[in-house]
């Protein structure tokens, strides 16, 4: 007896319906028709993020402060001859890159949602481009790293009274991008109940591209704070090794949090099972009445989103729709492909 299939979407998502032509006829073909009863079965793969349009708009407002915060310091500081005004300058130009990054993500992933090249929609694009910005963040950190010690070895003269404004300004600009972006990462953070006797502190359902801006941004904060105490050190105190050992202390912070966002968005592309709760909740309300699964896959599609594969072995020969029913009303499920093999029970 050949197993029975059925690919069902859970989503809430709702995804526009392309418009056909008509036939030569002049009538609706068929495939057109409202009564196609295929109609039923097409799910649509839209599996972004429930905030990704406002998470899109926070993010380019924060590449907007940081053109303007980049125009000033660069300008100011041909003005002025400063050459610290002009590095940060610099450096706020390569902030913004890495935010472009995040911004063209929420982009592309937006405009192709509908694209039937993306078998299982746009919503990793995101984590794709998280992952970019941790081997960024990564490589930012040993380059901070082998700078610092490079002053730490060979101390050069600091002009602390013109770099500590520098420092307290570029710690403004940081913060008040972070709180941009908080409001949206904290938004993704809530954890959701998978079943009303489950208690999973870890949804899984983290906006990443988001969170890797934020990250940037608060690398770039931290980095500011520990420049203001080694400055104002080496100035009240003397203490000109203060400052490269503040920049090594930056380098670790920025590489701990670089190694997280490598390991949660790898695992996302590689789908890795987003965690033990999920899967335990599936089999608990799969396997019921004698039937049991065989076989289950659980990934990431997208923020919030995950799909499932399962094979059952059915002793009750219900069909697939039965087991979908089951499923119905876990949050973060949207899409499920069942598979159910009858079998006998000694």
């Amino acid at each position: 007896m050949n197993p029975k299939y059925v690919d069902l979407d859970l989503s809430r998502a709702v995804r526009r319906r392309p418009v056909r032509a008509p036939s030569a006829s002049g009538q609706p073909s068929h495939a057109d028709s409202a009564t196609d009863p295929l109609d039923a079965l097409r799910r649509p793969h839209a599996f972004l993020g429930a905030s990704h349009t406002g998470n899109e708009r926070r993010t380019w407002a924060v590449i907007g402060l940081c053109v303007l915060m980049m125009l000033v310091e660069i300008v100011s500081g041909m003005l002025f001859h400063s050459m610290a005004l002009l590095a940060d300058g610099i450096h706020m130009a390569t902030h913004a890159g890495a935010m472009l990054v995040s911004a063209g993500a929420y982009f592309y992933a937006r405009r192709h949602v509908d694209d039937p090249r993306f078998s299982f929609g746009t919503g990793k694009i995101g984590d794709l481009a998280a992952f970019a910005s941790a081997v960024v963040l990564a490589i930012t950190s040993l380059l901070v790293l082998v700078e610092s010690l490079g002053r730490l070895l060979h101390p050069k003269a600091i002009q602390f009274n013109e770099a500590i404004p520098v420092a307290i300004l570029g710690l403004a600009i940081n913060l008040a991008s972070a709180w941009m972006l908080r409001s949206g990462h904290r938004h993704n953070g809530h954890a959701v109940a998978l079943d009303s006797d489950l208690h999973d502190s870890h949804p899984h359902h983290h906006d990443n591209n988001l969170r890797a801006a934020y990250l940037h941004v608060m690398s770039d904060a931290a980095v500011s704070v520990l420049a203001i105490i080694g400055l104002s050190a080496g100035r009240e105190l003397g203490w000109v090794w203060m400052d490269p050992v503040m920049g090594i202390v930056g380098a670790c912070v920025i590489a701990r949090w670089s190694a997280r966002l490598l390991g949660v968005t790898g695992a996302v592309l590689l789908d890795v099972s987003p965690g033990q709760a999920l899967t335990e909740v599936i089999r608990r309300r799969i396997e019921t009445g004698g039937d049991r699964i065989a076989d289950l896959h659980v990934w990431r599609v997208g923020p919030g989103h995950n799909a499932a594969s399962l094979v059952v072995g059915g002793v009750n020969g219900l069909p697939p729709s039965a087991y979908r029913a089951r499923l119905e009303g876990i949050p973060t499920l949207s899409h499920v492909t069942i598979e159910v093999e009858p079998i006998s029970v000694a």
